[in-house]
């Protein structure tokens, strides 16, 4: 499985989403299954896949689905 499959597979697992809601466009709260409860879901999700622990700038920086790639090459995951 390629790092974009993980990402998008860690944002449907966490949010309980269909594949077809991911997409660059998806933002935090602009959809009621990313909340602040679904929100830390998918952060651990991701820090679980990716064997990598977020700072907590970058947790409150992670606000859409587009921003989160940006953030993971910090930590050397490239989608």
């Amino acid at each position: 499985m390629t790092n974009i499959e993980i990402y998008k597979k860690a944002f449907q697992e966490s949010l309980s989403l269909d594949a077809s809601k991911i997409h660059d466009k998806l933002e935090y709260n602009t959809i009621p299954e990313w909340d602040s409860i679904g929100h830390m879901s998918l952060i651990s999700e991701l820090e679980s896949k990716f064997g990598i622990s977020f700072e907590t700038d970058d947790i409150i920086d992670f606000n859409s689905f587009k921003k989160g790639k940006v953030i993971l090459k910090k930590y050397k995951v490239d989608i």
